[in-house]
């Protein structure tokens, strides 16, 4: 575990989330990601940057297009903005990064290459990689803050389970393992906690369907068929404030669900699908020392700074049931 953060004097400690830059050779809309990525690090000034998954695609393409054709150099180059900065980072993978020609492993290696690095694999008997916790330091005597990376996956290895992969039993026993590491004990108040991820929760799909959101839902929550009860080993840890994933180029939104806010990135990447009410773009955290909430707002492309998105409210449990 790296122990390389803490807020500053003034209590405030700001995470830049990037996702699914879909890097791929550095053709014009990679350019584009990076000038991108640049001008948010200039606006915010950052303590840390999280890249939620997808960093770079290895996936198919279409026909008459060249795929990607150096992972490893694309990884590089994906992130050199932020290494250029001397901004500490961090990542999780996603469904895309090593679908060919490159392994976890591999890429891993690639990161840790940068000394702001702050990544690791993980346990190895976990499923995945990039399963770490990360801490941030208080200033003086004050607690700090913990932030829950987590894998997860890519496809569904069963046969008779369509679509995409689930976080495992043995991931979640570790994440209880480490809240209850790292928190004091029962009775005294816990380290206020987020964690970050690639693929949504299927409560993310709940939330929208029942509670009041804000921001945009242009896709289906594109979760994995089975829930495996990560929402609920968030809720039974007791420290997690807030999630943030990215895998929805065109769902950008957050709510709050049984206490836990649920929030979405906004996608990075331009060589990607996108719609044309969502500039492309980055989330914002900023956790205040000793407060179990935090603010998050969106740095768009042009430069502003989105905080206050669409309200969506569902229609009342009572009608719903009608």
């Amino acid at each position: 575990m790296n122990s390389k953060l803490s807020f500053r004097p003034d209590g405030t400690f700001t995470i830049v989330q990037f996702t699914d830059l879909h890097w791929m050779d550095g053709r014009a809309e990679d350019q584009q990601t990076r000038e991108l990525m640049e001008l948010v690090l200039k606006a915010e000034q950052p303590d840390l940057v999280i890249f939620t998954g997808d960093t770079i695609y290895t996936g198919p393409v279409r026909e008459g297009e060249l795929p990607c054709q150096d992972p490893k150099q694309a990884f590089r180059d994906a992130v050199a903005a932020v290494v250029n900065s001397g901004v500490p980072w961090a990542f999780v993978f996603g469904n895309h990064d090593t679908e060919n020609g490159v392994t976890y492993s591999e890429l891993m290696e690639i990161a840790q290459e940068s000394p702001q690095c702050l990544a690791e694999a993980g346990p190895a008997e976990l499923a995945g990689s990039s399963n770490y916790v990360l801490e941030i330091e208080g200033a003086g005597n004050h607690a700090g803050a913990i932030l829950y990376m987590l894998d997860t996956g890519a496809y569904s290895p069963l046969e008779q389970i369509p679509g995409y992969s689930w976080v495992r039993r043995n991931q979640m026993d570790w994440l209880a393992e480490q809240s209850a590491r790292l928190n004091p004990g029962e009775g005294q108040a816990k380290r206020p906690a987020l964690a970050f991820f690639h693929i949504p929760l299927p409560e993310y799909d709940e939330m929208w369907n029942t509670q009041t959101c804000y921001g945009h839902k242009y896709e289906r929550v594109c979760a994995p068929v089975l829930n495996s009860g990560l929402f609920a080993t968030l809720i039974e840890m007791g420290d997690v404030a807030g999630t943030f994933c990215g895998h929805d180029h065109i769902n950008d939104f957050t709510g709050t669900l049984h206490g836990i806010r649920l929030s979405y990135g906004r996608a990075t990447g331009y060589n990607t699908y996108g719609h044309d009410n969502l500039k492309r773009g980055a989330r914002v955290i900023r956790l205040e020392q000793d407060h179990p909430s935090f603010d998050t707002w969106l740095r768009l492309a042009d430069g502003s700074r989105c905080t206050e998105q669409p309200a969506h409210t569902p229609l009342s449990a009572a009608d719903s049931q009608h």
